[in-house]
């Protein structure tokens, strides 16, 4: 039996969630949609896909039909890594982008909207990949909430009306969004109705024709079609090679749990470092919202992203490998370099050689996925192509313009990627057991949300919509710190005296994240069921039967 404490000592509209079958999304549409796949005999994979969906619909502000996915699935037994991200169209190289835009300094210049900030889309393989490894239920069946609220259409909620009104003085003039996401000539208002017909489309053709429709199909052409009308590099060639890849977890020891990640391109592995070097600090003797724990965990994730904006790109380009960079001894050296009472700016170390949506759900059976997808900057790239609902991420501008970069822009290479679902198991008499899954959606912040909910979970017992809810802070990449406004006023200014440069943000949808939790009640036994949390700072929901 899980032993939390249960009282939530924060401003919540919240509740935790208890249940055996349980979807915990940023939306509650996309959550009911996640349900009724499992009151239809689904698993918690079918139910995810579902929800991943509907959400591509009424949150078209964080993803579309054009995003990038990634997931952690438990099956029972063991866990499985996704990785769903594009790759560079055959077209890209530091040339194509010079004679393009010219130079920034010595480097090309590297567009962030627009067709040449479209790598691949992944979302689509990833859905059949999940789907034909653990899916129950046909795929059309998976789409039918989608399509129907698509066509129907659906009552905007009030952050994701705040978020698509903020897009619309960058985004307006992309090719293709104004037709799909300015009704009426603007963006539409906290509960206004809205349809999206060539979404709709889309995910007709995907239940009918299956996923490959979209690499190899109907839809292939449109987007290859549009990308030429719009001077894009985008090719049939390019869409029909994409597979989405299985691949190995990552995992870190922590307070005798493993927490679990995606391995590069993508920027997991700064929370497992982070939180090797915070083993070496004994956090739970420190008061939980104190400015000492909170500066510690500050300085861990500074030294974390110090490595990973250094080293971490497509593994094929990587100088080191996850393990060299998570050596304990080597995390072990990076810990002595904090200084206890100032703060620091630390630079990459040496290992020795050797916009987006968060969605878990759990079944009865003990199967759960750790879901993410993603058009990375709100709409992404801002492009839609017509009549067809399909808004394209801008992934490409992960890449790096410096030749000396393992992230270099290279055709058929994934960039360095934001988004991280995560996943906690525990070894119990010699056996592997899944205790949660869990994420942190929001750019930079995702790993930073991982370290903070995962301390006060596994450090400080807070039960999991509590830890959720709690303030937040952010590292920014220059190693400034953005903080909640509603983190304790003594504490802010502590981390100031110690010469940590702060500011307070009161919008925290943008700055700090939003997360999924599903914890399993009991490790070991699935039909004692599970706790969930959503996080408010978000318009979600967690339930179950």
């Amino acid at each position: 039996m899980t032993h939390f404490d249960w009282h939530n000592p924060y401003p919540s509209t919240r509740m935790p969630v208890f249940a055996r079958n349980v979807v915990s999304t940023s939306h509650p549409l996309a959550a009911q949609a996640g349900l009724r796949m499992l009151w239809q005999g689904g698993n918690a994979i079918d139910a995810a896909l579902a929800a991943a969906a509907v959400i591509t619909v009424v949150e078209p502000v964080s993803c579309g039909l054009g995003s990038d996915a990634f997931a952690l699935v438990w099956d029972g037994e063991g866990l499985h890594g996704l990785n769903a991200s594009g790759t560079a169209p055959a077209a890209w190289n530091l040339d194509y982008f010079r004679k393009r835009y010219g130079e920034d300094g010595a480097l090309a210049r590297r567009p962030v909207r627009g067709w040449d900030s479209v790598t691949v889309p992944g979302v689509i393989a990833g859905w059949e990949a999940l789907h034909a490894r653990f899916g129950s239920l046909p795929f059309a069946d998976l789409m039918a909430p989608a399509i129907d609220i698509a066509e129907r259409g659906y009552a905007v909620a009030p952050i994701v009306a705040r978020k698509w009104q903020a897009a619309i003085p960058e985004l307006r003039e992309q090719p293709g969004f104004a037709q799909a996401f300015m009704p009426h000539g603007r963006a539409p208002e906290v509960g206004e109705h809205v349809r999206l017909p060539g979404h709709a489309r889309s995910l007709r053709l995907l239940a009918e024709q299956g996923p490959r429709a979209y690499y190899e199909g109907e839809i292939a052409e449109r987007i290859v079609a549009y990308s030429r009308a719009c001077g894009g590099s985008m090719s049939l060639e390019d869409l029909r090679g994409y597979q989405a890849q299985w691949v190995e977890p990552i995992a870190k020891d922590y307070r005798g749990y493993t927490v679990h990640e995606i391995p590069p391109n993508g920027q997991g592995i700064a929370a497992l470092i982070a939180l090797g070097i915070l083993e070496q600090f004994d956090l739970a003797s420190l008061p939980l919202d104190g400015v000492q724990s909170q500066h510690l965990q500050i300085e861990a994730m500074k030294l974390a992203f110090a490595d990973v904006y250094r080293y971490v790109a497509d593994p094929r380009a990587m100088e080191l490998s996850p393990a060299e960079m998570l050596d304990p001894a080597y995390l072990q050296s990076r810990a002595k370099l904090i200084d206890p009472l100032r703060a620091s700016s630390f630079r990459f170390g040496m290992p020795r050689a050797g916009g987006t949506i968060y969605l878990s759900a759990a079944d009865e059976q003990g199967r759960m996925i750790s879901f993410i997808q993603s058009n990375y900057m709100g709409f992404g790239s801002g492009v839609v192509v017509p009549d067809m609902g399909i808004s394209l991420q801008n992934r490409g501008c992960g890449f790096s313009m410096d030749p000396a970069s393992p992230n270099v822009v290279a055709p058929g290479k994934r960039p360095f990627h934001t988004i991280i679902p995560a996943f906690l198991t525990r070894e119990v008499q010699g056996r592997r057991q899944a205790v949660m899954s869990f994420g942190v959606m929001g750019g930079d912040m995702q790993p930073q949300g991982h370290l903070q909910t995962l301390v006060r979970m596994l450090d400080y017992g807070q039960q999991p919509q509590a830890a959720c809810d709690a303030p937040r802070w952010k590292v920014n990449r220059d190693f400034s710190i953005d903080v909640e406004s509603t983190l304790d006023a003594a504490c802010a200014r502590e981390l100031v005296a110690r010469g940590h440069v702060i500011q307070s943000i009161e919008d925290p949808y943008m700055d700090f994240g939003s997360g999924q939790f599903i914890w399993r009640l009991e490790q070991g036994n699935a039909d004692r069921g599970y706790v969930a949390a959503s996080d408010s700072r978000r318009d979600g929901l967690a339930a179950g039967f």
